[in-house]
């Protein structure tokens, strides 16, 4: 889409919000191919201070002047998520390449707001979802894109995690509606959404239920469930939780005539009819009760590699803002169906979505 800077042989980023999820971007960036961190922007002097002087970059509490920086060719929002329609919107406005921490925003009206912005101002837009740059996600979307399973009649997604109260009560916009956008689903459970429909294919219907159970004074959920459709015909589900005690490994499982296969944390398994099973990765998982849990910058690093050189080539992210909508698209109606109490379908649900952005 955009040539503004695409000659470049290495890019000037700087990150916008010095959160707990900043430090693996700085790491994913100075580790990049074609990334350089120059400069953070924080309303908090003392965190941004902290994070440069850990990082590198120069440190700003004015956003404008953050934008204005010479060198500063892309920005990354690392900010709570029902704020990343407006950071980005200046950021696109400034003639910089915007990348979004997950999810793009919190509902679908404001992730295509975000999107039409960058479009109008010729700027790149892409949305991290490092989870599909894991080896063995790779070797499992492979597998499964052969056709080696035969039929696929079922898939399902398990986040069966666990916080604690102090989680939430760590920072205001936690299980917010308005930042949060809800609680576990969007939260944690976003990213395995993703990796469900990229391997299974799009989703034609659903019908959830929702609580919270295990926690107090949040407004969004931490216990979901949802049975699913997919378009070509196969069924399944996606369950969510931030309440085990103890937390499991995160689960995707595609099911064909044939054969299975199955992530299990971040390790690939593919077992057949005829009872062979091969096992792939180093079996790292995340679950536990910290929110960088089983989070390695290497990953972003992989995503990094391929959106800065997908900038420099003059062609599209692989998970683009476009992308990045099928799951958001997914979490919103999971949560329509719980709040109506009736199915949902997907076609008609967007087209909603879609006239409500216009």
């Amino acid at each position: 889409m955009s040539n503004i800077m695409t000659s470049k042989e290495e890019f000037g980023i700087g990150i916008v919000g010095c959160g707990t999820i900043s430090k693996i971007h700085a790491e994913a960036i100075n580790s990049s191919q074609h990334g350089k961190l120059t400069a953070a922007y924080s309303s908090n002097k003392e965190k941004v201070d902290t994070f440069c002087e850990k990082h590198g970059g120069k440190g700003y509490t004015d956003y404008e002047k953050f934008l204005s920086d010479s060198e500063l060719d892309a920005v990354v929002i690392c900010t709570p998520s029902g704020t990343h329609l407006e950071y980005g919107v200046s950021a696109a406005q400034a003639k910089k390449h915007v990348i979004v921490e997950k999810p793009i925003e919190v509902s679908l009206e404001r992730g295509r707001r975000l999107i039409e912005e960058c479009k109008k101002n010729q700027v790149e837009l892409a949305v991290i979802y490092q989870n599909r740059f894991i080896d063995d996600v790779v070797k499992m979307k492979k597998e499964i894109d052969s056709g080696s399973l035969g039929k696929i009649f079922m898939a399902s997604a398990s986040v069966k995690w666990f916080r604690d109260q102090a989680y939430y009560d760590s920072a205001a916009w936690r299980g917010t509606l308005e930042l949060d956008g809800g609680g576990v689903l969007i939260n944690q459970a976003i990213h395995t959404i993703d990796l469900l429909t990229w391997m299974a294919g799009d989703i034609e219907s659903l019908y959830a239920m929702k609580g919270t159970f295990t926690h107090e004074d949040i407004e969004g959920e931490d216990n979901v469930i949802a049975t699913i459709r997919f378009r070509n015909g196969a069924i399944g589900s996606i369950t969510a939780s931030t309440s085990m005690a103890p937390p499991l490994k995160r689960k995707v499982e595609v099911n064909g005539d044939i054969g299975t296969a199955l992530l299990d944390g971040d390790t690939f398994h593919l077992l057949r009819t005829e009872g062979d099973l091969a096992t792939n990765g180093s079996g790292k998982s995340a679950g536990g009760s910290s929110p960088l849990a089983g989070v390695a910058a290497s990953d972003h690093k992989k995503q990094y590699d391929q959106i800065l050189h997908a900038i420099k080539s003059s062609q599209q992210p692989t998970v683009s803002g476009e992308e990045s909508l099928k799951s958001l698209a997914v979490v919103n109606a999971i949560y329509a169906s719980a709040n109506r109490q009736q199915p949902i379908n997907m076609e008609e649900f967007i087209a909603e979505k879609e006239r409500n952005s216009k």
